[in-house]
C-alpha cells in the first residue's frame, strides 16, 4: 500500500497552489513597480524642466507664466504653435529640434495619415495640413490654451546652430543663398567674387557668426536660428510638457503616452534632410566653434545665454556669462 501511495506521488504530483488573493495582489504591485518608478522619474523630469522655466522668466523678465494671456497674448506668439484637435495638443515649432518628425506626428495623430516614415519632406512643409492656432478666433485660441496639452521641445542651442548653418548653407538652397548668403558675404567678406556675390554661396560660419553678432545685421534672423523665447514664448505660454532633441526617444513615448496616442505610434527618426550627413552633436559643434575667435564664441553665448539658463544645458567651452539679461535672441 505504502509503495503504491508513493508511486501515486511521483505519477501524479502536487499542483502548485493558486497565490493567495491577497498575494496575488501583492504580486502584480510589485510587477507594476518599475514601470511606476519610471513613471515617477518622467513626471519628476517634467516638474524639474517647468519650474526651472517658470523661475528664470520670473528672474529674466520679472513676471509669472500665463500673464501673457490676461495681458492679451499678440498673434505673433502664436504663429510657430501647431494645433492637433483630437488628441487636444499644442505643439510649438523650433526648426532643427525634430520639428519635421513631430509634424509627421500630428498629422498621423488627426488623422491624415497612418505611418509618419511614409510622409515625405514636401507633405510635411508644405501641405498646410495642420492649423497653428493663431488661425482660430480669440475664444478658440483661449479653449485650447487652457486645455490642451502644450509641448515645447529645445536643443542644446550652440549644436541647433551648427545644424541649422550646415542645412541652410553647406548644400544648394534656393531661398538662403540668395536672401542671407548675399547680404551676408557683402558685408563681411573683404574683395569677395563677383561669383560669390550673385550667388551667395559659400558663408563660412565666421561669416555667419559676424552676423549673427552684429546688431546692424543686414538682413534679419530667422527661425532656424531664432531663440526659444521668440519663437515659442515660454514666458507667455505655460507649457505643460518640456522635451529636449538630446532625450527625444523618451520624451516622445512619454508624451504619445500621456495623449493616449495610439500604441502603435512611434516617434520617427528619419533625417528630413541630408540623410548622408553625420548628425550634428557635442563632437561635430565643437570642430565649428574652433574656427571662430574667444571674442566671437563668447558673444554668440551671450546671445543664447536665456536659452542655455532656462532650459538647463552646460555652459560650452567654458565661456563665462557676464550679464544675464544681455542675451535672449
Amino acid at each position: 500500500m505504502a509503495g503504491l501511495l508513493l508511486l501515486v506521488g511521483i505519477v501524479c504530483p502536487s499542483l502548485p497552489r493558486r497565490p493567495h488573493r491577497r498575494r496575488r495582489k501583492l504580486l502584480n504591485e510589485q510587477e507594476k513597480m518599475p514601470e511606476a518608478e519610471e513613471q515617477r522619474r518622467l513626471q519628476e523630469v517634467q516638474l524639474s524642466r517647468r519650474r526651472l522655466v517658470q523661475q528664470m522668466c520670473l528672474r529674466v523678465q520679472g513676471q509669472n507664466l500665463g500673464v501673457g494671456r490676461s495681458l492679451g497674448l499678440g498673434r505673433s506668439h502664436l504663429s510657430r504653435v501647431y494645433v492637433e484637435d483630437r488628441h487636444g495638443l499644442l505643439y510649438c515649432e523650433v526648426p532643427k529640434a525634430g520639428c519635421s518628425n513631430w509634424k509627421r506626428v500630428l498629422m498621423v495623430l488627426s488623422g491624415q495619415a497612418s505611418d509618419p516614415d511614409h510622409i515625405r519632406h514636401q507633405a510635411v512643409h508644405y501641405s498646410n495640413a495642420l492649423r497653428r492656432l493663431d488661425s482660430f478666433d480669440r475664444a478658440g485660441v483661449e479653449h485650447r490654451l487652457q486645455t490642451y496639452t502644450k509641448a515645447l521641445f529645445v536643443r542644446e542651442p550652440f549644436q541647433r546652430l551648427v545644424s541649422a548653418f550646415r542645412d541652410k548653407f553647406e548644400h544648394p538652397n534656393a531661398y538662403y543663398h540668395p536672401v542671407f548668403g548675399r547680404a551676408i558675404i557683402s558685408k563681411y567678406r573683404p574683395n569677395a567674387t563677383q561669383e560669390a556675390l550673385v550667388s551667395g554661396s559659400g558663408v563660412t560660419f565666421s561669416e555667419f557668426a559676424r552676423y549673427l553678432l552684429d546688431g546692424g545685421r543686414p538682413v534679419g534672423m530667422d527661425i532656424h536660428w531664432e531663440g526659444y523665447g521668440r519663437l515659442c514664448s515660454p514666458c507667455l505660454i505655460d507649457y505643460d510638457f518640456i522635451g529636449k532633441f538630446e532625450t527625444m526617444d523618451e520624451d516622445a513615448a512619454y508624451l504619445l503616452r500621456l495623449l493616449a496616442a495610439p500604441g502603435n505610434l512611434t516617434f520617427p527618426r528619419n533625417k528630413d534632410r541630408h540623410p548622408g550627413d553625420k548628425r550634428t552633436g557635442p563632437e561635430l559643434t565643437h570642430h565649428y566653434f574652433s574656427r571662430l575667435s574667444a571674442a566671437q564664441r563668447q558673444g554668440l553665448y551671450q546671445l543664447y545665454s536665456t536659452d542655455y539658463l532656462m532650459f538647463n544645458y552646460s555652459t560650452p567651452f567654458r565661456l563665462r556669462l557676464r550679464v544675464l539679461n544681455s542675451g535672449g535672441a
